[in-house]
């Protein structure tokens, strides 16, 4: 069997991160925005990858010491067996690297297995926001985590340490 492993999204995922964005969501980013990801010194993106292919990733806007979801997508065919929860793990765990101290993302009031696994990872409910998704009106609820774990700057791929 094939190891699937997490790594930080690079140039080379996005034609892959386009195919899954656009398979997954009603109101799929464009390819310039995700692009554009890439160079936002406030975005962090994780993928999966299985023998090289991407088959999935999760995002994160940094605001002062806030990670806050974009998105989280796994290529359809590959769902159901745990690989979300481990790129959200890297993701969670790439966020208190960065220095953050909480997470939020918003989820569809409808997507109850995505609130399970948010859930099983730590996240409460916050609150919910009317409306939220263009595509049909639906409302969001708003999730949030707490205590993150234990942060290794050294392990942040975009920390700049200064020489003393």
């Amino acid at each position: 069997m094939c190891e699937f492993e997490t790594g930080i999204m690079t140039a080379a995922d996005v034609d892959a991160v386009c195919a899954i964005e656009e398979a997954t969501f009603a109101r799929p980013w464009s390819r310039a925005s995700i692009e554009n990801e890439l160079t936002n010194s406030c975005a962090r993106y994780v993928v999966l990858r299985r023998s090289g292919e991407t088959v999935g990733y999760a995002g994160m806007w940094l605001v002062i010491d806030e990670a806050h979801v974009t998105n989280v997508a796994i290529r359809k065919d590959l769902r159901g067996q745990g690989l979300g929860e481990k790129l959200m793990r890297a993701l969670i765990q790439l966020a208190a690297d960065s220095g953050m101290i909480w997470m939020t993302l918003e989820v569809r009031r409808s997507n109850a297995a995505a609130q399970g696994l948010y859930r099983k990872l730590g996240f409460v409910d916050v609150g919910w926001r009317k409306r939220y998704y263009e595509d049909n009106g639906e409302d969001a609820l708003l999730m949030g985590l707490e205590h993150l774990p234990e942060g290794h700057p050294e392990n942040d791929p975009f920390a700049v340490f200064e020489e003393e």
